[in-house]
């Protein structure tokens, strides 16, 4: 797991990550020093740092590197918090304090967040409820038939869907 960046080491990645295309430490060197008092050497030992870390991967250009990010500071941001809540003894109360010193904002962009990765929620305006099942109706697959299936049943053979024997399971291909 990431760990994370130093304030200079931020900076730099905060340039890269904007910029979002291969830099010179010339140009991170010149943007830095709008804001203080910075050696080029000392940007250089900080981009190679970021590179033997894995942060940037580097490509020679002349007698200089350019240097790409690796991931997104979305990324970044979301294994800092990953890793700081994997290593909470309760991780649930630690969810719930993290959400009670949310602003609105946040709070907005985390219900945004999962309707992406669960569709199925509803939107601020839609209400919440649940679906209770029918008491009087029953599935048409809870009925027992003496109709033939396709389906697998308990008593399938070797050969079932997705099986890696076959090809078709998730390690087929590798």
């Amino acid at each position: 797991m990431p760990r994370q960046l130093g304030d200079l080491e931020d900076a730099v990645m905060t340039r890269v990550w904007q910029w979002n295309r291969p830099v010179t430490v010339r140009e991170v060197l010149e943007d830095l020093q709008q804001e203080r008092s910075i050696a080029y050497t000392t940007v250089m030992t900080v981009m190679d740092n970021l590179h033997q870390k894995g942060w940037v991967r580097r490509e020679v250009d002349g007698r200089a590197y350019r240097y790409t990010a690796v991931s997104t500071r979305a990324a970044y941001s979301a294994a800092l918090m990953n890793e700081a809540w994997s290593r909470s003894d309760n991780p649930a109360a630690a969810l719930v304090a993290f959400f009670g010193m949310m602003s609105a904002e946040q709070r907005e962009a985390l219900r945004d967040a999962m309707r992406i990765v669960r569709p199925d929620l509803p939107g601020p305006s839609e209400p919440r409820t649940r679906e209770a099942p029918d008491e009087g109706k029953r599935e048409a697959a809870d009925e027992p038939t003496d109709e033939p299936t396709d389906e697998p049943t308990d008593e399938s053979t070797d050969e079932r869907p997705g099986d890696p024997a076959d090809g078709t399971g998730p390690e087929s291909g590798r």
